[in-house]
């Protein structure tokens, strides 16, 4: 076995990447993996509009590359378009766990559908965050609640009608970004988002966040 591992992430946006470059990277440093995240590249578009089709182009770059690193990939669920593998079955699933596993799946399958002569099915790692990554920074409310200088009662209120973080719906109007905008008006995902992130630590985030927990176990047992 290595004693390390490379692995690059697809990166829907630019706080994503922030995110795992000043958050989970130097996490995994001090276990012997590096981690490289780079955003979602198509001409003339960064972040948003995440069609399979668009992503496919990096997943096969970069499983082409060089054999010998692997790749995950960090794409909310709730801005997917629906040519992603596993779409219609993830949409008709009632709980988060299920529409993870649903999507994450297809997902592996396809890539190694097209790829699978690359080493995918050993390489690549699917992650596709439920329902979005706003909704980690519901991991601890009173930190939450410090950062957007709001009561802590109004995050108490979300995390008891929906549970836990992940299941923060991906409905247009109660999102887990929709819900903090309508907590803040300055509440801004590349700013405040990763200050919140920060602010929480990865160990609140995994213990709240179990899919989310599970994509990182997975890529702790790279080495």
């Amino acid at each position: 076995m290595n004693n390390f591992a490379e692995i690059v992430a697809i990166a829907e946006g630019k706080t994503e990447q922030i995110f795992i470059q000043e958050i989970v990277s130097p996490y995994l440093a001090g276990k012997g993996i590096y981690i490289t995240p780079i955003i979602i590249s198509k001409p003339g578009q960064k972040g948003g509009d995440v069609k399979f089709a668009r992503v496919r182009n990096d997943i096969e770059l970069h499983l082409k590359q060089r054999a010998d690193t692997f790749l995950t990939l960090f794409i909310d669920y709730y801005g997917i378009r629906s040519d992603w593998p596993g779409f219609t079955e993830a949409k008709k699933q009632s709980v988060p766990d299920a529409k993870a596993e649903k999507i994450n799946t297809a997902t592996k399958d396809q890539v190694n559908k097209l790829f699978g002569d690359h080493g995918s099915e050993r390489r690549f790692i699917p992650y596709v965050a439920m329902h979005e990554f706003e909704a980690m920074l519901f991991s601890d409310p009173e930190k939450l609640a410090d950062q957007l200088q709001v009561p802590l009662s109004a995050i108490d209120r979300i995390l008891t009608e929906c549970g836990e973080p992940e299941k923060i719906n991906d409905s247009p109007h109660s999102a887990p970004s929709k819900r903090l905008k309508k907590l803040s008006s300055r509440f801004r995902k590349t700013s405040k988002g990763i200050a919140i992130a920060k602010a929480t630590g990865l160990v609140k985030i995994r213990e709240n966040c179990p899919i989310f927990n599970k994509w990182l176990t997975e890529i702790e047992c790279l080495k």
